[in-house]
């Protein structure tokens, strides 16, 4: 065998080029393979993931069904004590500045004499009252049943109490809400918590009958805790028109009531801020509880009037709501609201 033919025996193997293994990769006329598969291995990976999906989404809906079955939609698992929001209920005023532009604010600030400075201010009170009006027109009869305190009528599952928005004194749309006049009204109200009712002073529990001693001390530990003089004066008035035993249900349900009161938090504040009207009384009946999710439920709320604030002078203002389980505390803010008033 001469050189050159063993030369050509022992040369290595012609590489494909580079082209010719990609176009084989994407399909090889050999095996019918495509992107590196032939038919049937595509209809396993096929099969193989339509089955893994499908299993995954069965798992994910039973997941969801079993974590569906832990809860209410009409009831929050967690409440009261249990709950995040706990057991003493926040409040809360109207109008309010825009929040988009100023979210820690709370300073009203507007000039008398200029509607369309004051109308952002009152459109606010109007919006809220229409709001209530269309859940009234909504729920209707069936949902719905007017209280007072002299009646058994009362918030339950099946229906709940009517604001009565007839009883607001000048606070009404057609008064601008008093701001026209430099009279300007507040909404205040309280945050609802899920199944809260408020509890009566003199009261040792809810089968109990009157107490005046702990009446008497139950007065006087609120005012320990920043009660109003005239307040307690105007609480022990209601009771004393009232017969212990012939008005037993009338008594209870005054004393349930959570008193709203609102004063300058200052001594400059408290001479600046005039006088202070409420409507339709001071303070919100405990009829309106307790709050249960209920269709056609309307938040209940006073109004209060600033009648003859000093002009031109900022007033700081703080209201506080008072019943036995309400702790209203300056610093942490809870149980009570501020707010700066400031007229031009």
């Amino acid at each position: 065998m001469d050189e050159g033919h063993l030369k050509q025996k022992l040369a290595p193997t012609q590489k494909p080029k580079k082209e010719d293994g990609f176009k084989e990769f994407l399909y090889n006329p050999e095996t019918g393979a495509v992107l590196g598969r032939t038919g049937m291995s595509w209809l396993l990976i096929f099969i193989f993931y339509i089955i893994f999906y499908i299993a995954l989404a069965a798992f994910s809906l039973l997941n969801f069904y079993l974590f569906y079955l832990t809860i209410s939609v009409d009831a929050p698992k967690w409440t009261m004590d249990s709950s995040l929001i706990g057991t003493n209920p926040g409040v809360g005023f109207r109008p309010r500045p825009d929040q988009e532009d100023s979210t820690d604010s709370t300073l009203i600030w507007f000039k008398q004499q200029d509607p369309n400075d004051f109308k952002f201010w009152s459109k606010q009170l109007e919006e809220f009252i229409e709001k209530i009006e269309e859940i009234q027109k909504d729920a209707g009869d069936d949902k719905t049943h007017s209280c007072t305190l002299g009646t058994e009528n009362t918030t339950n599952r099946n229906k709940s109490c009517i604001v009565d928005l007839k009883q607001l004194g000048p606070c009404t749309k057609e008064n601008d809400f008093g701001y026209g006049q430099g009279k300007p009204c507040f909404i205040i109200k309280l945050n609802k918590i899920y199944g809260w009712k408020p509890e009566a002073y003199g009261y040792k529990d809810t089968k109990s009958e009157f107490n005046q001693e702990l009446f008497e001390r139950d007065m006087k530990r609120e005012q320990g805790k920043g009660m109003p003089e005239d307040l307690a004066r105007h609480i022990k008035q209601e009771v004393d028109k009232l017969d212990r035993k012939r008005d037993a249900l009338l008594l209870r349900r005054h004393l349930e009531t959570v008193w709203i009161s609102c004063l300058g938090e200052n001594v400059a504040d408290m001479e600046n801020v005039g006088e202070i009207l409420y409507y339709p009384m001071q303070g919100i009946p405990s009829y309106y509880f307790p709050y249960m999710n209920q269709k056609g439920y309307q938040p209940p709320f006073i109004m209060v009037q600033f009648t003859n604030p000093v002009h031109g002078v900022l007033i700081n203002v703080e209201c506080k709501a008072f019943a036995k389980n309400v702790i209203s505390e300056r610093i942490a803010r809870v149980g009570q609201t501020h707010f700066e008033l400031l007229i031009d």
